[in-house]
């Protein structure tokens, strides 16, 4: 077995383990899980491409070192650790974004059915801060959820531009973010919320690495390897 997908095994299972912990409310094995779960992403993504010789995605490493210091900055309490962890996150949504809009990323977005895209998301982000907005001003947390939301939206929509794994993954990290400021507002929690918030947001960013991992390229005059060789007549 390639040594990426043991590492995605692994990643598989600390999931698990996490989704476990938030069903039964054990803290002590989720404060173990949920700081492993992105930096076993990024050796995924790393090994991935090494076994392919292919190009790194520095950016979106850099944005799961930033969603690693989000994930250890929520699991404190209070209102300063969650603007920490938002800012965190907010780090990781510029990594992606400049990530995505690499190589015309506006261009695709202004042809037929992608441009419909910006509009759905910026239509969901507002109906969505409208509907929290009074919590979230109770909260002391109003303005800095609506700058959050913008970039997360920006991500996302940019996001649909790198196939449909990428699309799918940033879709799944918003919801995951949306349920999360819905608890905040005090407007809605579901049952069983922090494992659906777990559940999406792992989900999202294992499918955000998977798609740029087998997209990535080879470096400008990297030798042509024997299995990527076109074959002859």
């Amino acid at each position: 077995m390639p040594r990426s997908r043991l590492i995605l095994v692994v990643f598989v299972a600390v999931t698990a383990v996490n989704l476990l912990a938030n069903a039964t409310d054990n803290h002590l094995a989720e404060v173990l899980s949920k700081p492993l779960l992105m930096p076993l992403l990024a050796a995924y993504l790393w090994r991935s491409t090494v076994e392919r010789a292919a190009r790194t995605d520095r950016l979106v490493l850099a944005g799961l070192a930033f969603a690693t210091g989000g994930d250890v900055a929520l699991l404190g309490d209070g209102t300063g650790w969650f603007i920490a962890g938002m800012a965190c996150f907010l780090g990781t949504h510029l990594c992606y974004l400049a990530a995505f809009t690499r190589g015309g990323a506006a261009t695709a977005l202004r042809r037929p059915p992608l441009v419909a895209v910006p509009l759905g998301y910026a239509v969901l982000t507002v109906l969505a801060l409208a509907w929290m907005w009074a919590g979230l001003t109770d909260a002391g947390l109003a303005v800095p959820v609506a700058g959050y939301a913008l970039a997360l939206a920006a991500m996302a929509t940019t996001a649909v531009t790198q196939g449909w794994r990428v699309g799918v993954g940033a879709a799944l990290f918003l919801g995951s973010d949306l349920l999360i400021a819905a608890g905040v507002a005090d407007v809605a929690q579901p049952p069983g919320a922090s494992v659906l918030v777990m559940a999406t947001y792992a989900a999202g960013q294992a499918l955000i690495v998977a798609g740029r991992a087998a997209h990535a390229q080879a470096p400008p005059g990297a030798p042509v390897t024997p299995a990527a060789a076109p074959a002859t007549p």
